[in-house]
């Protein structure tokens, strides 16, 4: 019994510690939601502003340091670095996009620096969208996570799946080994 005591008297002190140093979230009221989603609302669309008049270090200056950017293609999964990368070539050409935001919804949990959106974008590829993460840094918006995909009606489907079958099947051959 002595054994087991020492043992189980440290484990409930390191769980009490822990209790009693977490803060509890508070779910943040309408008025701060509303206050928060017109910044980030603002913020998305100035980001979008920044890639369509190809202002190459404002667009970036949207991201946070870790943040990844998913492209329309399979492979287009990128660190900011190689987003960057691959990027530069279009702003400094002035060939970049210019996506306008068609409908937009934001979203909340428990975490008041933390909230994740969707929205339908007017783009040169017909309707997309984005999505995402963004997160309070400093007491501003940025994107952690960026997903843009196209969107593809249903009716239309069979039709699209036809044309990259040979394409992504072999694509997945490859991920799968």
């Amino acid at each position: 019994m002595q054994k087991l005591f020492k043992p189980l008297l440290v484990i409930t002190s390191v769980v009490l510690l822990f209790a009693c140093n977490s803060q509890p979230q508070q779910a943040l009221t309408a008025e701060e939601q509303t206050t928060s989603k017109q910044q980030i609302a603002a913020m998305l669309d100035s980001f979008n502003v920044a890639a369509a008049n190809a202002s190459f270090d404002t667009y970036f200056n949207f991201f946070t340091a870790d943040a990844t950017f998913n492209g329309t293609d399979a492979t287009e999964n990128w660190d900011k670095a190689a987003f960057q990368t691959w990027a530069k070539p279009y702003f400094d050409k002035k060939q970049t996009w210019n996506f306008k935001s068609l409908q937009r919804n934001i979203y909340f949990g428990q975490h008041a620096d933390i909230a994740w959106f969707e929205e339908l974008l007017q783009t040169q590829m017909k309707i997309c969208r984005g999505s995402g993460v963004v997160v309070k840094q400093n007491n501003q918006w940025k994107v952690q996570q960026y997903v843009l995909s196209t969107t593809v009606p249903n009716t239309v489907l069979d039709s699209v799946i036809s044309l990259k079958a040979v394409e992504e099947d072999s694509l997945m051959n490859v991920l799968r080994k």
